[in-house]
């Protein structure tokens, strides 16, 4: 198939596509929601992240498998096309298309402005966060449209930047919390010993799962990727690796910070309970800081998905006006 695209990226952008969509708004606050579901026990925490984790692996393995054999245009729409027919894969294309990944671009992008918001000291709820959200959207596709290989540098840019704060709560606040006993202690004790559900594993498995989600957007740059057979399928396994692995040694950093039921108490806060205990109150500034940044990364590789969704169905000669849809621009 001539697609008519650029090799324009390497196996740096692809793992960074990986790492930078799964690595989101929900590590740094979904520590709570783990403990609460498994009562404060933080060992089956740590297996809960575990194992959602190994859902996630196993998945992007199978996913790397096709990687190695297949290579027309957006990765996940040709897999569905092999493996289960044409018919199938026009359906799922349009599902992309029209739901799946516009809907996580605006919602990643309002993300993004709540937290800038909550920064500004402004209502989460009123115009200004939801006029700054249209302009992260507006502004992401605005890059991703006219300058496709700055959007790959801005990629691994913001992948980057948003593991620095993850890296510094798992080596300080591991430290932190073996000085104090903190981190024993919450391994050792349990905050309640009442559950919200009667499985508090699987409850907190789902959770988990919820931050490991959009690994899958990766797969839509295949066609643009250099030696794509051999860099996507590394992508996919080193990625979802790298991010199981950070995970949890962020998680077991939060728990050398604080104890267990200050965590849980509270709620949405809890993380930046941690950061200002372990770094003073400038920590829990700047975790915000650092989450928006992180939040704008995520949009930027949803938004590297979202704008060839239509020319994945164009260049197939299918969808709305596919000769218009399927025309590559010769200067962007």
């Amino acid at each position: 198939m001539d697609n008519g695209l650029e090799k324009r990226y390497g196996l740096l952008t692809a793992i960074a596509m990986v790492v930078g969509i799964v690595i989101g708004s929900g590590v740094f606050f979904k520590a709570e929601k783990v403990l609460t579901a498994t009562g404060g026990n933080l060992s089956l925490g740590i297996l809960a992240w575990l194992l959602g984790g190994l859902v996630m692996i196993l998945c992007a393995y199978n996913f790397a498998l096709m990687a190695t054999k297949h290579e027309k245009v957006s990765g996940v729409v040709d897999y569905a096309e092999v493996l289960v027919g044409g018919r199938y894969a026009y359906f799922f294309a349009w599902f992309a298309a029209v739901i799946y990944f516009p809907a996580m671009t605006s919602v990643v992008a309002w993300v993004a402005a709540r937290y800038f918001g909550v920064l500004m000291g402004w209502e989460i709820v009123g115009p200004q966060v939801m006029t700054l959200s249209g302009l992260f959207l507006v502004g992401s596709y605005v890059i991703n449209a006219l300058a496709p290989k700055l959007a790959g540098r801005l990629q691994v840019t913001t992948t980057a930047a948003k593991l620095i704060p993850l890296f510094l709560m798992a080596i300080f606040g591991t430290i932190f919390g073996l000085k104090n006993g903190i981190l024993v202690e919450n391994f050792t004790t349990t905050a309640v010993h009442t559950f919200t559900s009667k499985n508090p594993l699987f409850t907190a498995v789902v959770g988990t799962c919820f931050a490991y989600e959009g690994w899958i957007c990766a797969t839509s740059i295949n066609a643009e990727l250099k030696d794509a057979k051999k860099n996507l399928p590394l992508a996919l396994i080193f990625g979802s690796a790298f991010v199981v692995l950070v995970y949890i040694l962020y998680y077991i950093g939060l728990a050398g910070a604080v104890k267990n039921e200050v965590m849980m108490a509270g709620g949405e806060t809890g993380a930046r309970i941690a950061f200002e205990t372990v770094f003073m109150q400038l920590g829990g500034t700047l975790l915000f800081i650092f989450v928006v940044i992180s939040c704008l990364g995520t949009l930027n590789g949803l938004m590297m998905a979202c704008t060839r969704a239509f020319y994945a169905m164009g260049v197939r000669d299918e969808g709305p006006r596919p000769q218009v849809f399927k025309v590559v621009d010769t200067v962007t």
